[in-house]
């Protein structure tokens, strides 16, 4: 397999299978790779990705921008542009928009969600 160069116009987003108000743009998946799925996600305002678990699946969230909250450790914590959250296998986490413009996340799954 050769290496992927994802350029920012190329990069298509379609609307979540489970979840309205939120986009997905599936960057690598499991045809791509046996261990990691990797994605961009963008939430509108005032919607939430309500509390989960996956397994055997971690869940690494970086926020690329926006406002929101992610909730951690039994309990929802502010998260803004920057912060990452890391969820471990098994772990409750999610997520929601809090603020005026959509939240857009980084996520990486290992072994692969998608």
């Amino acid at each position: 397999m050769q290496a992927k160069l994802y350029k920012g116009p190329e990069i298509t987003y379609s609307d979540h299978l489970r979840f309205a108000g939120v986009r997905v743009a599936v960057l690598v998946n499991n045809k791509l790779s046996k261990a990691v799925s990797v994605s961009l996600l963008e939430i509108a305002p005032g919607v939430e990705i309500p509390v989960h678990t996956h397994d055997p699946q971690l869940d690494s969230i970086f926020v690329l921008s926006g406002q929101g909250e992610a909730y951690i450790n039994g309990a929802w914590q502010a998260v803004e542009s920057g912060d990452h959250v890391f969820a471990p296998s098994g772990a409750e986490h999610g997520v929601r928009n809090t603020g005026n413009n959509v939240l857009k996340l980084f996520i990486h799954h290992s072994p692969p969600l998608y």
